[in-house]
């Protein structure tokens, strides 16, 4: 949000330098983030002096072209060649001189230079209007009043005005500062606070203001008082519109608002002066004298001011004539009720409206307008009527007219001040230091809050402007913020708790993983958690009935809470495929959420939804960059198996058991089980998953429940050994087995048979084909033995193997080969 400087002094007893001030705003929670010197006139004029033409003699070797000298009250005569048709000897002109920069209109700004034209010297330029920023008209050079002083700088005969603009990053809460009174309002009860000073907020006199006639009167009907709490309005007749006085339009051009006419530039002066917005309609285009504020049903195509058609869906709040709407209320105006040079009378509106359906409409449509940035923060209820006011009264300043009708006010139920019991007892427990009474007084009264009681226990009145204040810990944020917190003294000790974190830290955790992923060529995501219930409804696998639906959505693209970490995988792996990025490794830490099915209507909330931690993994394409020493290999299964593997391997999770269960939007898969909990589930997507994200690529995802995970993290810490002098020993097997023996049964069957010894087995060969019984297949395995205290000798490692082959001969009916 831009305030100027000069504007802002119109409120304030200010004597502090712009930088002083720009010190004084952050201070007190309005950080100014920058400063920036503006003129009324673009370039301020600089260098451009009044200027006599003294001879103006035609060009010798150019017929449209005139060499002059003028004399600008320097020692010597400037030449300068003209190519005006009006400029003539005796005139008194603007005159850019060397070193001078022109800015013309939108054109790049060029510097005058000493140059040659044609064979003759030019040392400056006699300048147009337009040259100069001051209009639009080329026709000529300006020509002065004959009585203008020679070497005058143009910037003062024109009283070109100088500014300091501030831009104010605004937080959200502080719908108090939205405008220049709101920002002197906190600039006067700092310098109160600081000196215990008296000063008061200057407030626009509006003592003369008065109904003119009751000749035109508009009736207003609002329908919907929940989005419409407080309408007002009057109208103004034989008005004539055209453009604004300067001072108006200085003031609007230096806080960013293009000037437009003097109607318009008169409710945004206002609405930049006091923060509330304002609109003016074309009497002429409300049919039958009637304004009423309703929603319009969904559908209706409603062309705005940009001649943008929007299509309406039935929430957005609308200013209706008898026939049609005008107006998207408190965010954009309609083409066919906006003020224009044939307008002889306006109805002028001034509202507040729910901030809630406010700031859905703005993000519906995509409309971000100053009238909606400051209804979307919540405006202040109770100064409709005074910024009428003031409203009709600079519009009959600047463009004639004369109010004729009472103030319509509909008002229905009056949005009363809150009420909030204040202890200055606890103000200075929480702030750890006494701040005087005095100051507390001084600081409430300027900020407007009214107050009764007696100290140190006060019952405070908080002005409706302040939407964010409605407990007392706000009222100390209030007057520590005016007060200073750096005035606020160090005692010199530092309180704290210990805090003892459980083991495993999960931060740790977490960041191991990370690491892990991250130096393996992986990018971090991070997606939005909000996300489309359609996902659920053609993605197979998921229940839609689990949605936890959003009670006020923004879009129907973000109208529920996610259920999986898939969807936003996928959709970011669509956009880097569509921008040629087809090599992929990304991985996501995330929370999804889901209701829980079977929890009756009455229970808390924390009984009725569930939010889990999850790791997502994704991969796609190619393992790695295109190089011409290597072949390109694509990713796979087992390629994402050996990254499950490694992340369980590395937070030491070895007891899961293996499924071949997965949800249906694999195409082929396996889960992970640990604790009876299916903690991962991992494969190839099928076909149809990655077709409705429109991703024509291979994609292999890893879901892993990391609450689960963690839950089951081991509790004991890693115990370290000394690494066995004694060597170890690998003994080879290959088992003609059945089909539907796993390895899995195998191993489990060697480490029974031998606890002691045995290290490692590993199956490095299947076969299944030809020259093999029918259902069976051939497994190659490795066991690895090893005593920790001496060298194994043969005998030993004979015994070993014959008790292993053995057991897998008599409870595996293995044959040995």
């Amino acid at each position: 949000m831009k305030i100027s400087y000069n504007w802002l002094k119109n409120y304030a007893n200010i004597t502090q330098t712009p930088e002083e001030l720009s010190i004084i705003l952050t201070d007190c929670g309005l950080e100014v983030e920058s400063l920036e010197s503006v003129e009324s006139v673009r370039g301020g004029l600089k260098g451009v002096v009044i200027g006599e033409v003294v001879t103006c003699e035609k060009h010798p070797d150019a017929d449209k072209l005139k060499v002059t000298t003028v004399n600008i009250g320097a020692p010597e005569l400037l030449h300068i060649v003209c190519g005006a048709n009006n400029v003539a000897a005796g005139q008194k002109v603007p005159v850019a001189t060397v070193g001078t920069t022109i800015y013309k209109g939108d054109e790049e700004p060029f510097e005058i230079k000493k140059s040659k034209i044609r064979g003759q010297l030019s040392e400056g330029m006699i300048c147009a209007e337009d040259e100069l920023g001051l209009g639009d008209d080329h026709d000529g050079i300006m020509v002065l009043e004959p009585s203008t002083a020679i070497g005058t700088p143009a910037a003062d005969y024109f009283k070109i005005e100088t500014d300091v603009v501030f831009t104010i990053g605004l937080t959200p809460n502080r719908n108090d500062a939205t405008s220049h009174i709101g920002v002197a309002r906190d600039v006067v009860a700092v310098i109160n606070a600081k000196a215990l000073g008296n000063e008061h907020l200057k407030y626009p006199n509006l003592d003369h203001f008065k109904i003119d006639n009751t000749n035109l009167p508009i009736e207003v009907n609002v329908e919907d008082i929940v989005d419409c709490p407080r309408y007002s309005g009057l109208t103004i007749s034989d008005i004539k519109v055209g453009e604004s006085p300067d001072w108006v339009k200085n003031r609007l051009k230096a806080v960013g608002l293009r000037p437009i006419n003097n109607v318009v530039d008169a409710t945004n002066f206002v609405m930049m002066e006091c923060g509330q917005p304002l609109h003016a309609f074309d009497v002429a285009k409300i049919s039958r004298q009637k304004i009423i504020v309703k929603k319009l049903p969904k559908g209706t195509i409603f062309k705005t001011l940009d001649d943008v058609e929007r299509k309406l869906d039935g929430n957005e709040l609308m200013i209706c004539n008898a026939d049609e709407g005008m107006c998207i209320a408190g965010v954009f105006g309609g083409t066919k009720s906006g003020v224009t040079e044939q307008t002889t009378a306006i109805f002028l509106e001034s509202a507040y409206f729910n901030p809630v359906s406010i700031r859905k409409t703005s993000k519906l449509h995509g409309l971000k307008t100053d009238a909606s940035f400051r209804f979307e923060r919540g405006a202040d209820p109770n100064i409709t009527i005074d910024a009428l006011k003031r409203a009709a009264m600079l519009i009959k300043e600047v463009a004639g007219g004369t109010i004729s009708s009472e103030i319509v006010d509909v008002y229905p139920e009056k949005i009363e001040p809150k009420i909030v019991d204040f202890s200055c007892e606890k103000m200075n427990r929480l702030v750890g230091n006494d701040i005087p009474k005095e100051a507390v007084m001084n600081i409430l009264q300027s900020l407007e809050i009214r107050i009764s009681g007696e100290f140190p226990k006060l019952t405070l009145k908080i002005p409706s402007n302040k939407a964010d204040v409605t407990r007392d810990v706000d009222v100390i944020e209030e007057i520590l913020r005016i007060y200073g917190f750096n005035r606020i003294p160090n005692t010199g000790t530092t309180q704290m708790s210990l805090e003892h974190s459980s083991k495993p830290d999960r931060e740790k955790v977490y960041n191991q993983i990370s690491d892990f992923l991250t130096n393996n060529g992986f990018s971090e995501i991070m997606n939005n958690s909000l996300t489309k219930a359609e996902h659920t409804e053609e993605v197979k696998g998921f229940d839609s009935n689990l949605n936890v639906i959003i009670a006020n959505p923004l879009s129907n693209e973000l109208d529920v809470m996610r259920q999986s970490l898939l969807f936003g995988g996928l959709t970011s792996i669509a956009y880097n495929c569509n921008h040629q990025l087809t090599d992929l490794k990304l991985y996501e830490f995330g929370t999804i959420y889901q209701k829980n099915p079977n929890v009756e209507p009455t229970a808390s909330v924390t009984k009725k939804y569930k939010e889990i931690q999850r790791l997502a993994i994704f991969i796609s394409g190619n393992k790695r960059a295109e190089n011409w020493q290597k072949p390109l290999e694509t990713v796979d299964f087992n390629y994402l198996k050996s990254l499950v593997n490694t992340v369980f391997s590395r937070l030491r999770l070895d007891n899961y058991k293996i499924e071949n269960t997965v949800p249906e939007y694999f195409s082929e898969g396996l889960s992970y089980i640990l604790n009876g909990k299916t903690v991962a589930t991992f494969g190839k997507l099928s076909k149809a998953t990655l077709k409705y994200f429109d991703v024509k690529q291979d994609v292999y995802y890893a879901d892993i429940s990391w609450t689960d995970i963690l839950k089951a993290l081991p509790k004991k810490p890693i115990l370290y050994q000394e690494i066995s002098k004694f060597p170890e020993v690998r003994r080879d097997l290959a088992l003609l087995v059945d089909q539907k023996i796993t390895f899995e049964e195998i191993e489990k069957l060697a480490f029974h048979a031998e606890k002691n010894l045995l290290r490692t087995v590993n199956l490095f060969d299947v076969y299944e084909g030809e020259k093999l019984p029918e259902c069976k297949k051939s497994y190659a395995i490795s066991f690895i033995l090893q005593d920790s205290e001496k060298t194994l000798s043969e005998k030993q490692i004979t015994g070993v193997m014959e008790k292993m082959m053995r057991q897998m001969t008599e409870k595996l009916g293995a044959t040995i080969r």
